[in-house]
């Protein structure tokens, strides 16, 4: 049986979904997470790299069940083939994972703090009175249930419908979704411990391939790809870079994934009143690569510890849990804000002009640019040639 009333109510059981549950429930209060699909993790929309960064900043420690490559090191790849190659000088910095059992991983821990979850529960439409959100009606065993929640937390993805029913604008703007395509692919030829990626507007326009190792000969092989760059669809790319390479073209084809990812419109405002948003739903992702479990994570935390404050404080008023919105740009908004800035400078780059660029990169170059933090190395870069000073332009 499921109880009828709970203190929060999040909507999705993804990482931002169990990062809110495990900062609620920690507190005492009573949280329930309803995820519509039957099997948390799937379908993935995700190249299953994490860094060993990001996993301090989740504060989760390696799981041998969810880990299945370490990764030393990477390659870019430029239009031209020229590349730059990068290894980490102390040991394996991240690992690709099994999406499927990482994600239920999280919920576990979300379970083991307190709170309940259950999947194959769609959420088919908010409950409201006098206006404001009061809880939901969901689906479960072919049988609709009215929940009340004092808080509703959207963690349902980039295509919330809820977050939209609550009167929260989350639309992105076309040129700020990457298109994604990826199969997970074996018996193929692959740097088994590195991660590749290979950029080129005629490749992958707006985006990068990736080819992400999950053994020796097994790798998720994927593009994304934004409008207005791209002229086909995301697959058709993917299965153009494939077919142009033997050592792919020879393998076997395990899984496909195809989905939208937010890499931008980040929102200022992400609540009202007894309403939160969350993870993709709020469009925290990375701008540069597209990675968004740490992200997704750290926002459900921010918005768990308010949402938990909110319920002690018997104060869940628009007005008290705008201090989400306050702490999450001042803990990743303003650092997502400077890459979506780099993010546009890059993308306003001809092949030839990245042919050129390798030249001057190293590895840690890449790694910086993809934290905000390697800026005064790009301006350098492009200072040494004057055609390209009208990017530099672009970064102030």
């Amino acid at each position: 049986m499921i109880d009828k009333e709970y203190d929060v109510i999040i909507v999705g059981a993804g990482p931002s979904g169990s990062g809110a549950a495990v900062a609620i429930a920690k507190t005492g209060a009573k949280v329930l997470v309803l995820e519509k699909r039957q099997e948390i993790g799937t379908p993935k929309r995700c190249g299953e790299g994490l860094g060993l960064s990001t996993m301090k900043r989740m504060g989760i420690e390696k799981d041998d069940s969810w880990v299945r490559r370490k990764i030393i090191g990477f390659t870019a790849y430029a239009p031209d083939g020229k590349f730059v190659r990068h290894d980490y000088k102390n040991g394996p910095e991240g690992y690709i994972i099994e999406r499927k059992v990482f994600d239920k991983h999280l919920a576990e821990k979300a379970v083991e703090t307190g709170a309940r979850v259950i999947s194959r529960a769609e959420v088919t439409r908010l409950l409201k009175e006098n206006g404001k959100v009061c809880g939901v009606e969901v689906e479960i065993n072919n049988k609709k249930e009215e929940i009340k929640g004092k808080i509703v937390i959207a963690a349902d993805g980039i295509e919330s419908k809820i977050a939209r029913e609550a009167g929260i604008n989350t639309t992105l703007k076309l040129s700020d979704v990457i298109a994604g395509a990826q199969f997970e692919m074996a018996n193929i030829d692959i740097d088994s411990d590195r991660i590749e990626m290979y950029f080129g507007n005629e490749m992958a326009p707006g985006g990068y391939v990736w080819i992400f190792p999950k053994g020796e000969h097994t790798a998720n092989v994927g593009v994304g790809v934004r409008k207005p760059y791209a002229k086909n669809s995301a697959i058709e790319y993917l299965k153009d870079f494939i077919e142009k390479r033997p050592g792919l073209r020879k393998g076997s084809i395990l899984e496909v994934n195809c989905g939208g990812v937010p890499v931008g419109g980040l929102m200022k405002d992400m609540v009202t009143d007894n309403f939160m948003v969350v993870g993709d739903a709020a469009h925290h992702v990375n701008p540069i690569h597209g990675g968004g479990i740490g992200e997704a994570w750290v926002g459900g935390v921010v918005a768990g510890e308010v949402a938990a404050e909110a319920i002690k404080a018997n104060n869940t008023s628009k007005k008290f849990l705008k201090k989400y919105n306050k702490l999450w740009w001042e803990k990743r908004g303003k650092k997502m804000k400077k890459l979506i800035k780099f993010r546009e400078v890059m993308e306003s780059f001809s092949d030839e002009e990245f042919n050129w660029m390798v030249d001057y990169l190293k590895g840690e170059d890449l790694v910086e640019f993809t934290r905000s933090s390697g800026f005064i190395k790009l301006v350098k870069i492009l200072s040494k040639k004057p055609s390209l000073m009208k990017h530099i332009r672009k970064l102030m």
